[in-house]
């Protein structure tokens, strides 16, 4: 189980992240570009992958990690159920998501530091 307490301060580590209200949800941002959300009625976080990452995580747990059911989904935006997911997969699954958002410079930056 991940708590918004963990996600932000996952999401936070991560270079030049901001936290701001997106609607009745918490977002987290680099360079103004949301990476996640977290909605706390339905504690829920989304996520934003490519395609392939989307295939690639929604494939290890279909019940904690699937495609948004509309056109978000289709653009890579991708529910995480945070009462269900593994700590690691979430973890991996929020990574790819901000490097899939951030600038090549910033994202290389964390690439390099999870290699290590």
């Amino acid at each position: 189980m991940i708590t918004i307490e963990q996600l932000r301060i996952f999401a936070l580590s991560f270079p030049e992240t901001t936290e701001e209200p997106h609607f009745e949800k918490t977002s987290f941002r680099v360079r103004k570009k949301i990476f996640a959300t977290y909605d706390c009625k339905n504690q829920r976080a989304s996520i934003k992958l490519s395609e392939v990452d989307q295939d690639l995580f929604c494939s290890t747990d279909k019940s904690s990690i699937y495609p948004v059911p509309n056109r978000w989904g289709k653009q890579g935006w991708t529910f995480v159920e945070v009462q269900k997911v593994k700590e690691e997969v979430f973890m991996d699954a929020l990574t790819t998501s901000y490097c899939e958002v951030a600038s090549k410079e910033l994202a290389q930056l964390v690439k390099t530091n999870v290699e290590q």
